[in-house]
């Protein structure tokens, strides 16, 4: 289907049997679905577009819900869209991805689709189902610079695009890129992922101070794994899987736990004043907690429901450390929450109902 094309509302309201909060159910129609990655928004930043991906006409395409339980509006037509590539910009002016082998944005008003930068002969997603594979991109809260990743023969590349201008600048090659991100109140400053026993780095937008700021206990073989910006610090909050919830400071190394327990993928609100993480093995639902207090309370928001499914997730460490492994675990059954740009609502992506469909939580008011 073409640019604008509009589907009606597909929501509705059910309520968790065991928390008793209101789930609107944001898709219904039999595909899967999904949002942006979890440090990725999904909505602009008036609330009032719910960015995702639906395969409802065979290819995944992008879409926005407009207005809470308002029409679908289909804002893609690609059939080499890499559907994790997603970035709706903050102001919900574009919506940007990559496709092929280049870097592309809609204008949402015009519904028209604009190339932003070509990366040669190589298309930008590499087979896989988790890590670098799934080529997530990252723009800066000012709309400015985008951060895609590409790889390049033997090794990744990151490059920062200045949106304005197009200029494409290459600022890093090494053998592992993923998940870059910029931090949300500093535009020259970005995270990424490195290899399993290298995990937390950044780097500053020009290139420079490229460093390792974490240092994980090999002998313990941690698995530290799903970041993302505590806003507001300069500490980034990381998985230590299964352990529990960790904040490191970039500046100083130290090291703090913000829960000790099974949150899986841990995101905070734009005001840095609450986190929420989605669970497994074994799934106890979305749960809530300050990301400031160590190893404060924790509060049960809804049942995902969702199948998880990746059955390396089940070990106590890393199993990278034990050699190789096959990983099944398609991110479509991970729930991946997010909240919305006031902190009142959580998006999380659930395929309980044997596709995968996106829903949306209010989070109760103490």
């Amino acid at each position: 289907m073409p640019l604008g094309t509009v589907y009606p509302s597909e929501s509705h309201i059910s309520y968790d049997p065991r928390t008793g909060v209101a789930i609107r159910q944001v898709t219904s129609f039999a595909a899967n679905h999904h949002h942006p990655f979890y440090y990725i928004p999904a909505y602009d930043d008036s609330g009032k577009r719910l960015f995702f991906v639906s395969h409802r006409t065979g290819e995944p395409q992008i879409f926005f819900e407009d207005e809470p339980g308002g029409n679908l509006v289909q804002i893609s037509h690609r059939p080499d869209l890499n559907e994790w590539s997603c970035h709706p910009s903050w102001d919900g002016r574009y919506a940007y991805y990559t496709a092929g082998n280049a870097a592309w944005r809609v204008d949402i008003e015009a519904m028209r689709e604009e190339q932003v930068a070509t990366f040669g002969g190589m298309p930008i997603r590499q087979p896989g189902m988790v890590g670098a594979s799934m080529g997530t991109t990252s723009l800066s809260t000012d709309n400015r610079w985008w951060c895609v990743y590409v790889k390049a023969k033997y090794q990744f590349q990151m490059h920062i695009i200045d949106v304005p201008t197009g200029q494409d600048t290459v600022i890093l090659e090494c053998d592992t890129i993923a998940h870059p991100q910029f931090h949300p109140d500093d535009a020259s400053l970005l995270r990424y992922a490195g290899p399993h026993d290298q995990r937390i780095w950044t780097i500053h937008r020009d290139g420079s101070n490229n460093r390792l700021v974490y240092h994980r206990d090999a002998e313990k073989k941690e698995w530290i794994v799903h970041e993302t910006w505590l806003p507001g610090t300069r500490e980034i909050i990381s998985s230590n899987w299964p352990h529990g919830v960790m904040a490191v400071n970039i500046d100083s190394g130290a090291v703090r736990w913000i829960v000790r327990t099974n949150a899986w993928h841990p995101m905070v609100n734009r005001a840095g004043t609450q986190l929420v993480a989605d669970t497994t093995n074994p799934d106890v639902g979305l749960i809530l907690c300050d990301p400031h207090q160590e190893c404060g309370p924790v509060e049960s928001l809804c049942d995902s429901n969702a199948s998880s499914l990746g059955s390396h997730w089940q070990s106590d460490h890393c199993p990278y450390d034990d050699g190789s492994v096959e990983v099944y675990a398609p991110q479509h059954t991970h729930p991946h929450p997010n909240f919305s740009p006031d902190g009142r609502r959580v998006v999380f992506t659930s395929d309980q109902s044997g596709w995968a469909q996106v829903y949306e939580v209010v989070i109760p008011i103490k």
